[in-house]
């Protein structure tokens, strides 16, 4: 019953995570597109304090916007503020970290092959991990080294490089990554929280009063929301790079994702630029070239973990039926032992010779290619039971 429970809180607050980030980056992106969209307004628009405009049309509706340089001349009466889009997705995918990698720590967040840790270790590692680094950039933002923009950024890719090579000889492979998002969805949270609404909060105050808003806060305002319209797209990649072992797997895997993350941030690079009516395609070439070599880097007979013995003797079935039934078995199966799963993962289930062929190609990928099978190899699989398997499915995984 406690695994059950602990399933539907899993599924229940997975589904709002994804709502609420779906509300949170579609804002983002669509604001983002807009600021960068406006023409220039006609000469009685400008009397009136506009500075910039723009016509859509969407679902059978024309829309004018008009965005104000200091503000209108009256304040509405109803302003809709941006803000709870993003604190839900970081409160949901906090409760996810806690659910998943936070109770289930000796399962999911520890690794003893990385590093010899207990559940009273490890959690408060990545939670220092995670406020730590806001406070860091928080602390960076303000200072005077984010006046050059491009040392400014490449200080900040060299920062999470660092962090992503500590957490990734921390924790798991699947927990450093997912530290890796929570600390870059922290950081964008953070900036909403605690610079953007309380700077547009003064901007309306002083607007509502007839002063003149403070020009400085719009700009560390502006600053903070260009950051998180950058840091969208590898948070978006580290939320699907659980279920992508090819990557999080690679012996390299701190690599791997600084270099995915570089790419994203290069492809939203060129869309930013490209709402503003710069056209530089050879940003996004150079994101597919570094994305080619990457595959090309990490193909599996690049890096030959172990490699085949002289002896190739053919396994027989049952000798390949004993290995999974004793490695695989307690997760996938119709009805698991293992006290993580209430069900098969992904639906595998290994209880027959039969199934054991249906899911043969599967199976090596992840016993021979990635290794990354048995989960944290907490059941012991050595090195020749992996070749076995591997030659039976190589030959057909033949029943006989």
């Amino acid at each position: 019953m406690e695994i059950y429970i602990s399933d539907w809180l899993n599924l229940i607050f997975r589904w709002l995570h994804v709502i609420a980030g779906i509300a949170w980056i579609g804002a983002s992106f669509y604001f983002n597109w807009l600021n960068n969209s406006l023409t220039a307004p006609t000469e009685e628009k400008k009397r009136h304090g506009i500075q910039g405009e723009l016509w859509v049309i969407h679902g059978g509706g024309l829309y004018e916007v008009g965005k104000y340089g200091r503000g209108p001349e009256t304040m509405p009466q109803t302003l809709h503020w941006f803000k709870w889009e993003a604190y839900s997705t970081w409160l949901t995918g906090m409760v996810l970290l806690v659910l998943i990698y936070y109770l289930g720590a000796e399962a999911y967040l520890i690794d003893s092959r990385v590093m010899q840790l207990q559940a009273v270790q490890a959690v408060p590692l990545g939670l220092i991990f995670i406020f730590g680094g806001w406070f860091l950039y928080d602390i960076l933002c303000n200072s005077a080294l984010a006046n050059n923009k491009y040392f400014f950024s490449v200080l900040l890719f060299s920062i999470c490089v660092g962090l992503v090579y500590a957490l990734t000889h921390l924790f798991s492979a699947r927990g450093a990554y997912i530290h890796t998002g929570v600390l870059l969805g922290t950081i964008m949270a953070g900036n909403v929280f605690r610079v953007i609404i309380p700077s547009q909060k003064v901007l309306v105050a002083s607007l509502e009063k007839g002063e003149a808003p403070d020009p400085r806060l719009s700009r560390k305002a502006a600053l903070r929301s260009l950051h998180n319209n950058y840091i969208t797209l590898p948070v978006l990649f580290i939320m699907i790079s659980n279920h992508y072992p090819l990557i999080y797997a690679y012996p390299y895997n701190w690599v791997v994702l600084s270099a995915i993350i570089a790419i994203s941030v290069l492809a939203r690079h060129y869309f930013n630029l490209r709402h503003q009516g710069v056209h530089k395609p050879a940003i996004l070439i150079i994101a597919a070239i570094v994305t080619l070599l990457l595959a090309f880097v990490m193909a599996p007979g690049r890096v030959q973990v172990v490699s085949e013995p002289a002896d190739t003797t053919l396994p027989s079935a049952r000798q390949i039926s004993r290995i999974l039934y004793s490695h695989c078995t307690a997760c996938h199966s119709a009805h698991p032992t293992d006290d993580t799963f209430s069900a098969a993962p992904a639906g595998v289930i290994l209880d027959s010779l039969e199934q054991m062929q249906q899911w043969a190609q599967r199976i090596k990928a992840r016993v021979m290619i990635y290794r990354d099978m048995p989960y944290l190899n907490k059941t012991g699989m050595t090195d020749a039971e992996r070749l076995s398997v591997s030659r039976w499915i190589s030959a057909g995984a033949p029943l006989e």
